[in-house]
């Protein structure tokens, strides 16, 4: 079975700074987004159960080149990047455009797996847009995944429930993060991720222009505002008194 897995590259968010409730990206790390990864782990696991290889499909700056190591150590086989300054900045429809089309160069590729979200602007549209462009199923917001020769079944996890589906292969799923628990990756398949192949492609080789500027752009992005009282508590007495004078527990 031949299994793609689209992972995005996003600053590290654990190591975001808030200046003046604005983020602070200098010196921050890129790394893979953390549903990306629950992502991969169901398409790893999938191969070890039925066998096949698994690629990681990715579009972005020429940082992704290192970045994209974490997922070969986490047990992809090979990765297939897309490059262009362009793409860092580029809208969902653009980044869905760039993946159908390298999808469509790939060698018969009969699953392609996306987090629900990406870990950034989460906006949850490129595994959608890339079924649509390629005429495939879709199975969005899976919590549990089970194959059997080409047919698949999914568990969809709903706000007021679960729905049991079935597709025929090939097809595009989206999954939750708590579908999995991540894999970490030992020291020897870290130092062993370099040597797997990896492709990779600019725009123009898929056939594609991709747009000098993004077509949305973010006019703010501002954390929120917090108001401290910097109230001074000597006693665990004083707490809980302070607690009730702000109706926050009982009297």
């Amino acid at each position: 079975m031949n299994i793609v897995v689209a992972m995005k590259q996003i600053p590290d968010l654990q190591q975001i700074r808030i200046r003046n409730r604005k983020p602070v990206f200098d010196d921050v790390p890129m790394t893979l987004g953390a549903i990306d990864k629950n992502a991969l782990e169901v398409g790893v696991s999938i191969k070890e159960s039925q066998g096949g290889k698994v690629t990681v499909l990715s579009a972005g700056n020429e940082d992704l080149e290192d970045t994209i190591k974490e997922a070969l150590a986490a047990g992809a086989d090979e990765a297939l990047l897309v490059i262009d300054d362009a793409l860092a900045v580029a809208g969902s429809d653009v980044i869905a455009m760039v993946l159908a089309a390298a999808v469509k160069k790939m060698e018969a590729a009969e699953l392609i797996i996306f987090g629900e979200g990406s870990g950034d602007n989460y906006s949850g549209q490129v595994g959608s847009r890339v079924a649509a462009i390629l005429d495939w199923p879709q199975v969005g917001y899976a919590s549990s995944l089970e194959l059997n020769g080409n047919m698949l079944r999914a568990a969809r996890s709903l706000e007021d429930g679960e729905e049991i589906v079935e597709v025929t292969l090939p097809a595009v799923v989206t999954v939750i993060s708590g579908i999995n628990e991540p894999r970490i990756p030992s020291v020897t398949q870290i130092l062993k991720a370099g040597k797997k192949p990896k492709e990779v492609l600019e725009p123009e080789d898929l056939g594609l222009q991709i747009p000098a500027e993004a077509q949305v752009l973010s006019l703010s992005n501002l954390a929120p505002e917090s108001e401290r009282k910097q109230v001074v508590l000597k006693s665990v007495d004083e707490l809980v008194q302070a607690l009730k004078n702000e109706n926050v527990i009982g009297r």
